[in-house]
This record gives C-alpha cells, structure tokens and sequence, in this order.
C-alpha cells in the first residue's frame, strides 16, 4: 500500500517554478518590503537611519554605523513600526495558509476563510470576548482569542456540513452556504456592536481589519497558536495531497479521512482566530495568495502551503504599508484594502468557474 500511494503523491504536477528560485523571490521580496514599510509613513525615516538604528542593538556591528539616531526615531522603529510588519506578516502568513487547507480539503477553488464565513465566526466571538472584557485566560489565550476561535471553527463546521452532498462539496452549494452563514454571524455581531453601547466604534474600527493598534505584546499572544497551526498543516500536507484524489481513493490509499479532517479543520480554524484576534476581519488573502501561488508551485501541497504563507506574509505587508501611506496622515483600514483587491479576483474565479460548468 505504501509504495503505491508514494507513487501517486509524487506524481503531482510540478508548477513554472523551481522551489529553491520561487523562495529566494520570496524572501528577496520581503525584505525589500521590510526595509520600505520600516520609512514610510507620516514621519518618514532615512533607510541610513534605519540601519543605524538596527546596527545599535547589534554587538560588534555598532561602530561600523557611527551616529546617533534620535529617541523619537527609535521608538517609532521600535516600538511602532517593528510589531506591525511582524504582526502583518504574521496575520498575512496564517490567513494564506489556511485558505490553501480549505481549497484543498473541500478541493473546491472557491473555499476561503472569508468566503466560509469563518472569519465572520471568529468576529463574533472575539466582539463577544470584548463584551464580556473578561479576565478568563487559557494557555495564555485571553477570552478574546479563545471565544474567536470557537467561532470560527463553529462557522467552518456549518458551512461544511451544510454544503456537503453525500461525498461532495459542490461550489454552488459551498458559496450560499458561506454567504448564508457569514451573514447570520454578521447580524449578530451587530447586534452585539449594538449592545455593547459606548465601545461600540472603537470594535466596528477593529472589525474592519488593520494594525493600528498593535504591539509586541499582541505578536507575543498569537505567536504560539500560529506555530501550532502551521505545524498542523505541515504534518498533513501529504495526505491533503493524496485528498486531491478523492474522498474514496484517499481512503483506499491508507488516509483516515476523518483525521485529517478534523486536524486540519481544527488548525486552520486555529490560524483564522488567532489571525482574526488581533487584526478584526481582513478578506480575500487566503483566497488570492494560494491561486498566485498555485500557478508558481503546483498543487503540491508541500511546497504550496509553505510559499503560499510566505506570500500571504507579503501581500499583508504591502497592503498595510498602502494603507497607512496613501492618505497619509489618515489611515485605511487594512480589509478595505484587500476588498479592492479581492473582490474583482473572487468575481474573475466565478466566471472562469461558470464557463468551465463548474458553478451552477
């Protein structure tokens, strides 16, 4: 059996790019972003006084750099800037990665943390945590990301469960029963915004996606969770492969179907909280970022799922540097952003789906 199903997973179609040249891009690329998000913004920074302030928190490479670099600047950099990109990257990353566990699981091209509603379920209940501003902690999650987790895997259940016919996810299905379901969970959550009263802007500000608010200790709080996800996903990537196949050849192949199910459910649902958490809802990442990617790598699953979190970190990255430089002083959210980008890509998919046959 083993033999047999090792010939099929690597049988996969490899994409226009070599793994080694498609990461070196990557990494290139987002270390060029880094150093452009780290001097712009409202106070604009020298990339010399970038790399001074970096040399100085560096042994030994301080005297290369002589010069002092003001404290106003260092705490920008450090204090403002820093958490932000980490935090982008980061949220971009666990977003990416878990819209490629839903497109493979549910192998339907559609699926995608924002279009499931599951980003609508962990709002609700992270608004629900803010509510209750509750001291109530586990494992270092507060109220706030446990509640958002429980939401989005809540959501992600019963999307799947409604769309699902026999064996099948059918597109048409999957998507009104997303939409159904997001929409549930969002009259809810304003329901809950209305409730809250006094607090209400400052949660509808937070819903609407962005970093604003962000520091180290935020980055220090999801870190875990998305390592934990990542790693989820990483052990299973094979057997998402061999899924690619169908439910019944899968099962043949030796896969547990229902444990990779609910493993994988449970870390990309683990990834949209903890990601949902700290930046509100942000849409269309984990749908865009595995497409683009797809194109580049195949649907190896081994190589797609960690270049589509790399790419999820960069396209995070450069929205939210566009968001807080376009209108500068004033800041966009981070989700309106992505929307614009998102939604005339979702509409592309459809049609492209509707003239393959595969939408209705």
């Amino acid at each position: 059996m083993e033999p047999q199903r090792a010939i099929r997973v690597d049988k996969i179609q490899q994409g226009i790019l070599g793994k080694r040249t498609l990461f070196v891009i990557l990494s290139v690329l987002l270390l060029f972003l880094t150093c452009l998000a780290l001097t712009l913004g409202p106070a604009r920074l020298s990339l010399n006084t970038v790399i001074k302030a970096g040399a100085g928190s560096l042994p030994g490479i301080k005297e290369l750099f002589p010069g002092e670099v003001e404290t106003v600047d260092r705490i920008i950099l450090f204090s403002v800037r820093l958490p932000r990109i980490f935090l982008s990257v980061l949220v971009g990353a666990a977003l990416a990665a878990a819209g490629t566990v839903y497109q493979g699981l549910f192998r339907n091209p559609m699926a995608d943390p924002y279009v499931l509603g599951t980003s609508s379920g962990a709002a609700l209940g992270a608004t629900i945590g803010f509510a209750l501003n509750s001291d109530l902690e586990l494992f270092s999650f507060n109220a706030v990301s446990i509640l958002a987790f429980a939401g989005a895997l809540l959501a992600t259940v019963l999307v799947y469960n409604l769309a699902r016919v026999g064996r099948r996810v059918p597109l048409t299905v999957l998507l009104l029963s997303g939409i159904a379901v997001a929409a549930f969970l969002s009259s809810a959550n304003s329901l809950a915004l209305v409730l809250q009263g006094s607090d209400m802007q400052q949660i509808v500000f937070w819903l609407m996606g962005g970093f604003s608010t962000c520091r180290w200790l935020h980055i220090q709080v999801v870190l875990p969770y998305i390592i934990a996800g990542f790693v989820g996903i990483a052990v299973y990537a094979r057997d998402l492969n061999i899924m690619l196949l169908g439910e019944e050849k899968a099962q043949q192949l030796g896969v547990d179907i229902r444990r990779l199910q609910l493993i994988l459910t449970l870390s990309a649902s683990l990834l949209v909280a903890a990601a949902v958490s700290v930046s509100g809802i942000i849409g269309f990442v984990g749908l865009v970022v595995p497409h683009m990617m797809r194109l580049l790598t195949g649907p190896d699953h081994r190589l797609l799922f960690p270049a589509s979190a790399l790419a999820g970190g960069i396209f995070l990255l450069a929205a939210d540097t566009a968001a807080r430089t376009v209108l500068a002083p004033t800041e966009l959210p981070v989700g309106v952003i992505t929307a614009f980008l998102g939604a005339p890509f979702f509409i592309y998919l459809l049609r492209k789906n509707k003239r393959a046959g595969n939408a209705f």
